[in-house]
């Protein structure tokens, strides 16, 4: 009886209601809304729509001029009598991040106005088949009711757009740039330089042997670390695991003690433990009639050093993982082989092995990806010695991420730390969305 009332009181125009209401939201969000007979809604568009053109008339040009020009004053001396007196120019860092916060706010507002003209049409096409618009507090209920994960969602996403892409949209335009040390603002006004850090990064032969060798060995330690720590904890999961093994609860939580310290403090210990003249390896190896090892000041021995001490900060975590996937496997499969006779070795390698890489797949992919950054063994362990004079600011156990660390916090140099923040990010971004596409756990996942 509703829907015949609403269409006996529009019968001449019952099917223009979506397009007059589309039409007003163009020309004023909101008034589309209104038009609709929902007061509040268009009320609350109407004025956010008046913010949206005082911040397009007021701060869009001052930001568009602002990350275009980065500052046009310096910051320099006035003479006032026969005193100097500074007057502060502009910044250019802030004026960026100001320019980049107005732009988003502008790009928001956008996608809300065009929200709000596909929101007029829509209820417009109820009006035309005679259903009567939600009112405010029945969107209000239905919001509640139907969109309260959404609404929770979107808490962490506004700070993962603040606090996550934001800064990675800041660290890829301070790589066009050139700012360092050297041109730091206020004092100096920032220039855009276009391509020039990568091609010095990429072309110049000082720069670009560091890069690539850095990069090499950044891989290098990745798999290596990734595979160590895995293996190892396959083996300690199985060990526990075995049948008839005595003592279990004491064996797990003995291997799992490496994890429960704090890695800074285990990787400070280990650094003491390795330490070339004072160390107990040297000194025990020095007891037993052995050559000391030069640990921590050989390149090829610092590199080793530094696989062995993740081996023994990141098995117990694997191991745990692994003594869970264990658990899950049917006994039915073992009893199966057993009556075909399959040996142990042959168990494993058919059985256990295939079951728990299906599990651990992902999760090897985001170690992987994890050891690439893994910034504080390397820091903290070797801080990427030996020197290497070959080097521009490295040294023979630096990885990416730690050479990105002296090059921006040590020797000021941003916007070469920012060409490789874009080299790293786009790695691993692409490394690890393909790899987990790929990975069976997870279309099966996706299947269901």
């Amino acid at each position: 009886m509703q829907q015949l009332a609403i269409k006996r009181e529009y019968p001449q125009h019952s099917k223009k209601f979506s397009k007059k209401a589309a039409l007003l939201s163009v020309i004023a969000m909101g008034l589309g809304q209104l038009y609709n007979r929902q007061y509040v809604k268009g009320i609350l568009m109407l004025a956010m729509y008046a913010y949206g053109i005082f911040t397009a008339v007021t701060s869009l040009p001052h930001a568009l001029w602002a990350l275009a020009t980065l500052g046009e004053t310096e910051t320099h001396l006035r003479k006032v009598g026969r005193l100097y007196k500074q007057v502060m120019g502009d910044h250019s860092i802030f004026l960026m991040v100001e320019g980049l916060i107005t732009v988003f706010i502008m790009l928001v507002l956008i996608w809300l106005y065009i929200s709000g003209i596909k929101d007029a049409y829509r209820t417009g096409k109820l009006r035309e088949e005679g259903i009567k618009p939600n009112t405010f507090k029945q969107t209000l209920s239905f919001v509640a009711a139907y969109r309260f994960p959404h609404i929770v969602l979107a808490i962490p996403m506004i700070g993962i757009v603040f606090f996550t892409v934001m800064p990675i949209i800041f660290m890829i335009l301070v790589a066009f740039t050139d700012f360092s040390r050297e041109t730091m603002p206020p004092a100096h006004l920032i220039n855009w330089e276009g391509l020039q850090a990568f091609k010095e990064l990429l072309r110049n032969q000082s720069w670009s042997h560091t890069f690539y060798s850095v990069t090499l060995w950044t891989f290098i330690w990745a798999f290596f670390a990734t595979i160590t720590g895995y293996f190892g904890g396959f083996a300690a999961a199985l060990l526990v695991q075995q049948k008839g093994i005595r003592f279990r609860s004491f064996w797990r939580t003995a291997f799992i003690l490496p994890f429960a310290i704090p890695m800074f403090v285990s990787t400070l210990i280990l650094r003491n433990i390795f330490n070339g003249q004072f160390g107990p390896v040297n000194q025990y190896l020095g007891m037993l009639g052995i050559a000391k090892a030069p640990w921590l000041s050989d390149p090829l021995w610092a590199k080793i050093t530094l696989i062995l001490a993740n081996f023994w900060l990141s098995f117990p975590v694997s191991m745990l993982m692994i003594i869970g996937i264990l658990s899950t496997i049917p006994k039915d499969m073992y009893e199966a082989a057993d009556i075909d006779g399959a040996s142990g070795f042959q168990k494993t390698r058919l059985i256990t092995f295939p079951m728990v890489m299906f599990s651990m797949a992902p999760l090897i992919i985001m170690q992987f990806v994890g050891n690439i950054n893994n910034f504080n063994i390397v820091y903290l362990l070797t801080n990427g010695k030996p020197l290497n004079g070959d080097f521009q600011f490295a040294g023979h156990t630096d990885i990416l991420i730690t050479w990105l660390f002296k090059l921006s916090m040590e020797q000021g140099k941003y916007n070469y730390a920012s060409v490789i923040g874009i080299f790293i990010f786009i790695v691993l971004s692409a490394f690890a969305i393909w790899n987990v596409r790929h990975t069976k756990a997870f279309k099966e996942e996706e299947a269901s």
